[in-house]
């Protein structure tokens, strides 16, 4: 059985950071390219940033956390990490984790709620 468990969301302050974990079992976490998703209410579920299984290929981002996010990945401990700097209002979503593989398949994590707030 695939699980994708994410942790380390909360509210916070803008301009503060936050540190999402992601930690997959049932899957060999080395070779699925590693996702992290965000749905604001009321809007489309984003692509915020991609770690490729390749270690020599460069994480990709949405423009919108370029320069403030930063995701990792530790195949060792089959985690996917999101660590998230400067954090603004409209950052506040929940947060997906995914591991995809073309031809072993999609899988999502249940959430877990950023909320940036004053």
């Amino acid at each position: 059985q695939v699980q994708l468990v994410e942790s380390g969301g909360g509210l916070v302050q803008p301009g503060e950071s936050l540190r999402l974990s992601c930690t997959a079992s049932g899957i060999t976490f080395s070779v699925y390219t590693m996702n992290w998703y965000r749905q604001a209410p009321g809007k489309q579920r984003e692509l915020v940033a991609s770690k490729n299984k390749n270690m020599f290929l460069d994480a990709t981002y949405a423009d919108s956390v370029k320069g403030r996010f930063t995701i990792s990945r530790d195949d060792t401990k089959s985690t996917v990490y999101l660590q998230m700097n400067s954090l603004k209002p409209e950052d506040t979503a929940v947060y997906y984790c995914n591991a995809r593989h073309s031809s072993r398949g999609d899988f999502w994590g249940q959430g877990t709620q950023v909320t940036v707030s004053s």
